[in-house]
């Protein structure tokens, strides 16, 4: 299983760094073009801007595989290995998996609904714009999976900690 999420960062940040070069390289190009001969293409600001957006939605599935994303750790840090802090982790794990559920189901929507729409500087569908919200859906679930499992190996693991001292006692 770590090994499939090895691969799959390894993919997606290739990805995100092919996609940023061919970004910056366009952009460079039009400002180059609009400044010295004054003209520029008109769809490589497009391809920029569709770009960049395939660049954040997957590089938030990334960050997200890392734990990277900002978050507010004080209250899960002070009730670090009590009960409470165990609910309050299934209850953040909980609103991580409505949002996620959101992105996926909405942007699926948003993805069908834009298949009419052509982008006007490159002629392609808007739907492959927004497919990207699914897609980056399915990848934060996976990582959101793992952490679910995570948290309770780690509880699983406390658990049998806890049987082995009992027996300890008893039997010393």
């Amino acid at each position: 299983m770590e090994a499939i999420f090895k691969i799959l960062r390894k993919l997606l940040y290739g990805i995100s760094v092919i996609a940023m070069l061919v970004m910056l390289t366009i952009i460079f190009i039009q400002v180059i073009t609009r400044y010295l001969f004054g003209f520029s293409f008109e769809w490589s600001e497009e391809l920029a801007r569709f770009l960049f957006v395939w660049v954040v939605f997957l590089g938030s599935a990334l960050i997200m595989g890392e734990d990277g994303h900002l978050a507010v750790e004080l209250l899960p840090r002070l009730l670090n290995g009590t009960k409470p802090g165990f609910l309050l982790n299934l209850f953040i794990n909980a609103c991580g998996y409505v949002f996620i559920l959101l992105l996926i189901i909405q942007g699926w929507k948003m993805a069908q609904t834009m298949t009419f729409q052509t982008s006007p500087g490159l002629g392609i569908s808007m739907s492959y714009v927004y497919a990207i919200m699914p897609v980056s859906g399915v990848l934060m679930l996976m990582y959101h999976i793992k952490d679910t499992i995570k948290i309770f190996r780690s509880l699983s693991s406390k658990a049998e900690d806890q049987t082995a001292d009992d027996t300890s006692v008893v039997t010393d």
